[in-house]
């Protein structure tokens, strides 16, 4: 989330509100609401949290985020979110709200940017996995693995729509430009 926080501030410098998009029904929207917020200090922005657990509640919640100003948006990595993918994309594009996501078939879809694990990198591991419990290990005794591998991508056509300007120094750090 940090990271997440950092790119959508090198996108949208002046931003001093920030929405997340959080399903409450996830157990981990609460200590992910966390980082955000603790993220969020250390860049001076608000918080404005947005719930969306229903399609009606997510049309709400973007409503809501245009009455209170919020100049940005993270949405929370979720399944019912990724469901719900072009909902979502296409509200942030009429509010004109820049928003991040986990995934990258967002940004395909039209979304600003995304920053998360790579999934090719996640399956090789997961792969690895099964390999060594086909071998015979124990899968308690395989140790808990974080993602190591992670990809930032960037739609110029959606930047450009929302009037920002891409720092050169982001761009240089991009797997993928969608223009």
């Amino acid at each position: 989330m940090p990271k997440r926080l950092e790119l959508l501030s090198d996108l949208v410098p002046q931003v001093r509100v920030i929405a997340p998009l959080v399903n409450p029904d996830n157990p981990a929207a609460q200590p992910t609401i966390g980082e955000v917020q603790a993220a969020a200090r250390t860049k001076g922005a608000q918080i404005e949290i947005s719930n969306g657990r229903t399609e009606a509640e997510i049309d709400n919640a973007f409503a809501v985020l245009a009455q209170h100003g919020a100049g940005a948006l993270i949405v929370l990595p979720d399944a019912f979110f990724d469901r719900r993918r072009d909902q979502i994309v296409r509200l942030a594009a009429r509010h004109a709200i820049p928003a991040i996501y986990q995934w990258r078939e967002y940004v395909a879809a039209g979304g600003l940017i995304s920053y998360g694990p790579d999934p090719t990198a996640a399956f090789r591991q997961a792969g690895a996995y099964v390999g060594r419990i086909l071998s015979g290990a124990k899968p308690g005794d395989l140790p808990v693995q974080q993602p190591t591998t992670f990809e930032l991508v960037i739609n110029l056509k959606t930047a450009k729509a929302l009037s920002l300007d891409v720092p050169a120094t982001l761009l240089a750090r991009t797997d993928e430009v969608i223009e």
